[in-house]
């Protein structure tokens, strides 16, 4: 297996070498197996997928049985059965490796990051997709209508910012401006704990920036759907007190205006266009369970 994106992993075992690189600004899997009879005399290509990690089968079993539809969250044992496996993941489970050039400070783009993601595994219930960020690039504010994620850094050190609404969009008048709460405003560092948000609560709302190039993967139940009205909304955030009028300031404490903001919707940004890849890491086996 090759991915060009600069030399992620190499490993070679009966001829058959595994290679991560970065080219141009972007990760690409393709995979390349040589294969030589005792002669050397006759070269044969073939694609070949690697054996499926436990860790990476248990997590799609057990997301066919947690995963319910839109609007649905898993109880708290769900929730915890699979931020358990994630937190266990390792990035040579889904065909990475820290010692890839693009994990490496030196490998950082130059001109404007773009990200590129790839879907290991996706149907009407769940999704699974692994976001790669080059250095300073962003994932923009964003929401996951009825949806629970789970979000687990491989790779990397990320920023993380999220909100949650204040109040419930049918509670309140109709406005540009919607007041949220921040949740998170933190660096996480892989390895680290599985974030987890639902569909109205565990910063709905998040951006991602990545402090060094990472690697992080999601497991969104149910995936976005612009047939069921689920497309992803994008959002830039402003100080509370960029807004809020006397009266309403005399109302909120000191220490509440630091955890609230205002959220504006807008269209979709320039840097919201990723770069889609085929993934060929480790292929999970659809058995019926």
């Amino acid at each position: 297996m090759t991915v060009e994106t600069g030399g992620l992993v190499e490993q070679s075992k009966n001829n058959i070498t595994t290679t991560v690189k970065h080219v141009n600004n972007r990760v690409r899997y393709g995979n390349k197996t040589e294969k030589k009879n005792r002669s050397y005399k006759k070269m044969r290509r073939e694609v070949v997928f690697p054996r499926v990690p436990d860790v990476l089968q248990q997590l799609f079993v057990s997301c066919t049985q947690i995963f319910r539809g839109p609007g649905f969250v898993p109880p708290a044992s769900d929730v915890n059965k699979l931020c358990d496996i994630l937190d266990k993941m390792k990035p040579e489970d889904v065909g990475l490796s820290k010692s890839l050039q693009f994990f490496k400070p030196t490998g950082a783009v130059k001109g404007t990051p773009r990200v590129t993601y790839t879907t290991i595994y996706q149907c009407d219930q769940f999704s699974l997709c692994i976001f790669f960020l080059p250095e300073t690039a962003v994932i923009p504010l964003h929401n996951h209508p009825e949806m629970t994620v789970f979000s687990k850094l491989l790779l990397g050190k990320m920023h993380i910012k999220s909100y949650d609404w204040v109040e419930p969009k049918d509670s309140i008048p109709p406005s540009k401006l919607r007041l949220a709460r921040l949740k998170a405003n933190s660096v996480y560092t892989a390895p680290c704990n599985t974030s987890v948000l639902y569909p109205t609560t565990g910063g709905n709302m998040h951006q991602f920036t990545a402090v060094t190039p990472c690697a992080v993967l999601d497991v969104l139940g149910p995936p976005y759907s612009k047939e069921d009205d689920r497309d992803c909304s994008y959002y830039k955030d402003f100080p509370y007190s960029a807004f809020s009028n006397e009266g309403e300031t005399t109302r909120v404490s000191e220490e509440e205006r630091e955890g609230l903001g205002w959220l504006e919707e807008i269209e979709a940004p320039e840097n919201a266009v990723m770069d889609r890849i085929d993934y060929l890491g480790p292929q999970i086996i659809e058995t019926s369970y």
